[in-house]
């Protein structure tokens, strides 16, 4: 059923705390706050890229860490707003996708919406149990720990994309 889904995702849209990282925000003594990111999200989101699928992140709460690690990430735009669903709709339009298109991974309650729009919507095992429940896939990978990675192979070996973008890795 996932690969099905899978199949026809042309966008993914990520959250960032709890998704891209464990959901911890650091601060340090100069008030700047201090992310955690995974490499392997990272190379995921190269190899995601080298396919020609887009991703966005859409995020309650806009960082220069996230711009920046975005960017690193081949990431096509950043949204931050605490009504996702109102940028979701944005983010559509913009790429020309339909919502069984569109992938969303999320973990809270500001999530949700998205969450019931999209044609593949997935959550980390640390999410809230509502969201768990309303998702079509929930990674064995934890947020920040490679569920990132975990969706992205789900996506490129469902579309046959896979050996396409880690050939040159194999030899």
């Amino acid at each position: 059923m996932i690969e099905e889904k899978a199949k026809k995702i042309k966008l993914l849209i990520l959250d960032v705390d709890g998704v891209l990282t464990d959901s911890r925000i650091i601060y340090d003594n100069f008030g700047d706050e201090i992310k955690c990111f995974n490499v392997y999200d990272g190379f995921g989101m190269t190899l995601l890229y080298r396919a020609g699928i887009k991703s966005v992140i859409i995020t309650a709460k806009k960082t220069r860490i996230v711009e920046r690690r975005a960017k690193d990430m081949h990431v096509a735009n950043v949204y931050s707003d605490y009504k996702k669903l109102k940028i979701y709709d944005k983010v559509i339009k913009k790429f020309r996708v339909k919502d069984e298109e569109a992938c969303f991974m999320g973990d809270d309650l500001i999530d949700l919406p998205v969450l019931k729009r999209v044609g593949l919507s997935v959550a980390p095992p640390e999410a809230i149990d509502e969201v768990k429940a309303s998702c079509h896939y929930v990674t064995k990978k934890s947020g920040g720990k490679g569920a990132v990675r975990e969706l992205i192979e789900i996506i490129l070996k469902s579309q046959g994309l896979w050996h396409k973008v880690t050939t040159e890795y194999q030899r």
